[in-house]
């Protein structure tokens, strides 16, 4: 719990917005457990689930923007509840336009979903700002536990209908979660915006010539590229991988993020306990053998391997890679595109749309060899920052000393 100071967010508005962390991973990580639902694992049309997957991030961008003109001059609730709005009828929307229909009709839907998750986005990121400057740590550790605790629940929820239930009736369901983070939020109270993080031109640019900050920029594009990567592709891969069912691929989906979640908070304590270059290390193998496994696997034992490997590997990257962004470089703040940091997060997201179009050419089975090439990636990347680290620490022994 974070002590009330003056400036700092009430203890329910800061309940509230970071409960919008839920929504938020409830939203990015449906359209890789819907797809099964949609028929995909039966076909073979995976250049339109690239453009689905194309439309979300397009949707992201465009949020950007919008969220910028939106928050200063009508405030955080404001953007919250037509962040809410847009994907609770959006949901609807996609409630009745499965396949048959035409594509473009879900092309709408998921823009308008990825829409309303960038504002929701900014706007909770917003609303914890004072929280955020208070203890970055700690802040920061619970958004993420919310967030993958929102990405689990989508697994597991279309998991337990998919039999049950049918796909719109699916899709109301979600539509209703949304309308009830709704709710919630225009019961709360909210703060003014505060003004938006503003960096200096020359800042941004002196980032492009810091080699750390190059270094840290393209770890975290293809980190956040493989983890959605396996996200948005794991059911479909699985089902026409090993012939298991949609029900199965999509619990082994839950066992991902669940592996994500519960990784990144025992990273925290192993993080005060071990070595960060060994913790970084040993994650990156586990990443690759899990990459490795779940593209060679024949069988369900080792598909659940594969997936436990690579969600514990993943876990602790980020973390470990956002403490020393936050060290090196002060005004870097997950919640704002600020600098050469907005190209990572930005382009780690076309890679699940990405490897839509490579699968439509080579087969399904060209899914994996994006995570494993961009983990064996962000494995060198890991080296030279270590090397990085040490010349920089080095040379800055060296100027104290003379």
């Amino acid at each position: 719990m974070f002590p009330v100071r003056q400036s700092a967010v009430p203890i329910d508005e800061g309940r509230s917005a970071l409960s919008g962390f839920v929504l938020s991973g409830l939203l990015l990580s449906f359209l890789g457990a819907i797809l099964p639902s949609w028929g995909y694992h039966v076909t073979t049309d995976f250049r339109t689930v690239g453009n689905y997957f194309l439309c979300v991030n397009l949707g992201l961008l465009l949020s950007v923007r919008t969220a910028q003109l939106l928050a200063p001059r009508r405030g955080i609730k404001f953007v919250l509840l037509i962040a809410c709005g847009m994907v609770s009828a959006a949901f609807l929307w996609l409630a009745y336009s499965p396949p048959p229909a035409p594509d473009w009709w879900r092309f709408l839907g998921l823009l308008v979903i990825g829409l309303g998750a960038g504002l929701l986005n900014s706007a909770v990121f917003l609303a914890i700002t004072p929280l955020y400057e208070h203890d970055r740590a700690a802040t920061v550790n619970l958004a993420g536990t919310l967030f993958g605790t929102g990405c689990l629940i989508t697994a597991l929820l279309v998991a337990g209908t998919y039999y049950v239930y049918t796909v719109p009736a699916i899709l109301i369901l979600f539509a209703t979660i949304a309308g009830f983070f709704a709710l919630m939020f225009a019961r709360s109270k909210f703060s003014a915006a505060p003004a938006l993080i503003q960096i200096p031109v020359r800042e941004i640019l002196r980032d492009f010539t810091n080699p750390g900050a190059v270094l840290f920029a393209l770890l975290l594009f293809f980190q956040f590229g493989n983890e959605w990567s396996v996200a948005g592709w794991l059911p479909l891969f699985l089902i026409r991988r090993l012939g298991i069912s949609p029900e199965a691929s999509l619990i082994l989906l839950g066992l991902y993020f669940a592996a994500l979640l519960l990784g990144r908070i025992g990273a925290q304590v192993l993080m005060k306990r071990t070595k960060h270059s060994s913790l970084l290390m040993s994650s990156v193998v586990s990443a690759m053998l899990g990459s490795i496994i779940l593209a060679s696997t024949t069988n369900r034992f080792g598909a659940l391997m594969g997936v436990l490997f690579v969600g514990l590997g993943f876990a602790a990257i980020y973390p470990l890679v956002v403490e020393k962004i936050s060290g090196r470089f002060p005004y870097y703040h997950p919640g704002f595109y600020n600098g050469i940091f907005s190209l990572a997060f930005t382009g780690g997201l076309l890679a699940p749309a990405t490897l839509g179009y490579l699968a439509d050419i080579w087969g399904i089975q060209a899914i994996f060899i994006g995570p494993l090439l961009g983990t064996i990636v962000v494995f060198l990347l890991s080296l030279l920052i270590l090397l990085e680290a040490k010349l920089t620490g080095a040379s800055e022994v060296r100027r104290a000393g003379a």
